[in-house]
């Protein structure tokens, strides 16, 4: 959590953390500053200090809304620094960074986030390297990256604004649902209103609108995958395929506040109209195994753990996983799931190796995302949902939605 900061920074052995780049889809702006207009800016803080932004003077007003200690940039007077780089921006790049720094008498260990064009940002750096050589600059990554480690776990204020994510989802799954199943029938294929099939990529555009309507973003493609792409756990899926009734579809959507904020994650898989017998015995595996390893979730307890139990549930059942056999392409092929927050995809992970140390700690938020895959029978199934490991160590899903694998048509 962001209390955390300052712990983490001293165990990390940081002195200051410096962020630079726009606040929105910048994870670690956007963590200081939440979803304001900032094209660039700068981000420091320095260990037991409160953090200040630095903004551009034309969003000086956006700047003030984060609530931070804020600072114009046009108190450095970057146009003088160019003429004196003759022209070179990465020379005045780093003059405008080691004046920031100096001002503010930051040394030692700075550790480095943010998201910038590498080329002008490393070779300022290189600069600063040199004019500097009482910092260093250290560029944090991984599980040991203290960012990284303080967002493993959320606050009320972030599980409110993931739980809302959850709510316009489960809104839009509700969407497509009623969209699909209000459609006519003919020779097994769903027919619009004008008589032409219903295709892949009309339903993902409604989707982006309906997101766009209710206030969040796609910032990654869904993933609309029908019959074998179903069987490719990370298929979107393809525009021009037909929606047609009986075949397993599995719906993928993982939305975020708009502007690149707080993320939500949830997984269902429909059979329109009809579910073969096969994939009405594999769906029926998934979710026993989803129920179990759901039960299983405990505070404090590393997440390889409920990764095993989950392989030797579905291998109980008779399929393959990647414990038995890392390279499988069919059965259960992924991990039970992810951390979820600014990023789709954060700590924790549920890998069964042994170097995965991630532990189920009291405010994370994860996926559980038991799915099997048999491409080359036509089909594939998954279940997920994001849920929360509360204080009181109880997990609670933020946003539910039915797990019913048959959709029955409302027109045939």
């Amino acid at each position: 959590m962001k209390s955390d900061i300052d712990k983490l920074m001293g165990e990390n052995g940081l002195d200051a953390l410096l962020a630079v780049g726009p606040a929105g889809h910048n994870p670690a702006m956007t963590y200081f500053t939440g979803l304001v207009h900032l094209t660039r800016g700068y981000l420091l803080k320095k260990r037991d200090e409160e953090p200040l932004l630095l903004y551009a003077p034309m969003e000086r007003d956006e700047a003030a809304r984060t609530g931070l200690q804020v600072k114009s940039l046009n108190e450095y007077d970057y146009l003088a620094m160019l003429t004196e780089a003759g022209g070179d921006h990465i020379l005045a790049g780093s003059m405008l960074m080691r004046r920031i720094l100096e001002d503010h008498e930051v040394r030692g260990r700075v550790g480095l986030y943010g998201k910038v064009e590498i080329g002008p940002q490393y070779g300022a750096l290189q600069l600063l390297d040199e004019a500097m050589p009482d910092v260093e600059f250290v560029g944090e990554s991984g599980l040991t990256s203290t960012l990284v480690r303080a967002r493993a776990t959320k606050d009320e204020e972030e599980i409110e604004r993931i739980r809302a994510v959850g709510r316009i989802t489960t809104a839009v799954v509700g969407d497509v649902a009623e969209f699909l199943t209000s459609h006519d029938v003919r020779d097994g294929v769903l027919i619009t209103p004008d008589g032409e099939p219903l295709t892949v990529g009309e339903v993902k555009r409604r989707i982006n609108l309906w997101l766009a309507i209710r206030g969040a973003e796609n910032r990654e493609d869904t993933i609309f995958a029908i019959g074998a792409d179903a069987g490719v756990p990370h298929s979107a899926g393809i525009s021009e395929d037909r929606i047609e009734i009986g075949k397993s579809i599995i719906f993928d959507i993982f939305p975020a506040e708009f502007g690149g904020g707080y993320c939500y994650d949830m997984t269902r898989t429909w059979c329109l109209d009809h579910a073969t017998d096969e994939v009405q015995q594999i769906y029926e595996d998934v979710l026993d195994v989803y129920e179990k390893a759901s039960a299983a979730l405990k505070p404090n307890e590393l997440c390889r753990d409920i990764q095993i139990l989950t392989c030797e549930l579905f291998e109980e059942k008779g399929h393959p996983t990647i414990m038995s056999n890392p390279k499988t392409l069919e059965g259960y092929v992924h991990g039970l799931g992810h951390g979820v927050g600014l990023n789709i995809h954060e700590v924790p992970f549920f890998s069964h190796v042994e170097t995965n140390q991630d532990m189920l700690l009291p405010g994370s938020v994860f996926t559980v995302e038991p799915g099997l895959y048999y491409p080359e029978r036509g089909y594939g199934v998954r279940i997920e949902n994001t849920a929360w490991m509360r204080p009181d160590g109880k997990v609670e899903v933020l946003a539910d939605f039915p797990k019913d694998l048959v959709l029955k048509m409302k027109r045939t």
